[in-house]
């Protein structure tokens, strides 16, 4: 990774990032970029990259070609989109938290937990058992997790998962003032897009390649977006705009003009 002038307002930038794994081709000359206080979604079908786009963002893979760049020194926050933990593991919330947690601004390891759990309104769960709460409470667990690094960017795989309809506005518009509040940066994968249209300033619509990014606008008969979720999922969605000058195959990527 390379590191960007720290008085750009950008946190993270993504440049023609290309990865295959074996034959099979996975990104394709993905460019994108994060500010501070913006939240960037990253929506597709299952298989189309998302997961690895944002491991590459992590540093966790290395992209085949391309650049990732980031500020100096940047914190990122990172939430998984899955945790496994072993049931008979004894280990409460708030020692699962200090565990991860870091002494930041001169705020102890307890004060900061507290404030984090106060924050996302789950202080009742710090002695319960972590593999006792539901799955709608250890999303939050792991969004308090990925905050206690005080992060410049949080990043979050399906972050609503397990979560039922009400709790997952909630979430979504939690996420949204924790952006503003501490004008962080996020980077998100989401599923829920009735929900996360209303809560996100960029979408971004990756099929391997991105087939089209922007704003979420009154837009509900994009021609990519039908194409991958099919025209029913259109109608009362706040859809991006996007000029679609290309067409898929089966496996995602770019028909040529003799294949057309």
């Amino acid at each position: 990774m390379e590191a960007l002038n720290s008085n750009s307002s950008t946190l993270l930038s993504a440049e023609s990032i290309y990865k295959n794994f074996g034959p099979r081709k996975v990104l394709e000359d993905i460019n994108f970029s994060i500010d501070r206080g913006q939240i960037v979604t990253l929506i597709g079908p299952n298989g189309a990259g998302k997961t690895t786009l944002v491991r590459i963002a992590l540093g966790l893979v290395q992209a085949d070609a391309g650049r990732i760049i980031h500020q100096p020194s940047l914190r990122i926050g990172y939430m998984p989109q899955k945790i496994h933990i072993e049931p008979t593991l004894p280990l409460t919330v708030f020692r699962f938290l200090q565990l991860a947690s870091r002494n930041e601004n001169g705020l102890n390891a307890r004060s900061l937990i507290e404030v984090t759990l106060n924050e996302l309104k789950i202080v009742h769960l710090q002695q319960q058992q972590l593999a006792a709460i539901s799955g709608g409470e250890l999303q939050r667990v792991l969004l308090a997790r990925a905050l206690l690094r005080q992060p410049q960017l949080l990043i979050l795989d399906e972050p609503a998962q397990g979560v039922d309809l009400a709790g997952q506005a909630e979430l979504y518009q939690l996420i949204s003032e924790i952006s503003n509040t501490q004008d962080c940066g996020v980077l998100m994968i989401s599923h829920d897009l009735h929900l996360v249209m209303s809560a996100t300033d960029e979408v971004i619509c990756l099929n391997h390649h991105i087939c089209c990014h922007g704003k979420p606008e009154h837009v509900s008969n994009d021609p990519a977006f039908i194409d991958l979720f099919g025209a029913g999922a259109a109608p009362g969605l706040a859809v991006y705009t996007h000029h679609h000058n290309h067409e898929h195959d089966i496996t995602g990527n770019i028909k040529s003009p003799d294949d057309v």
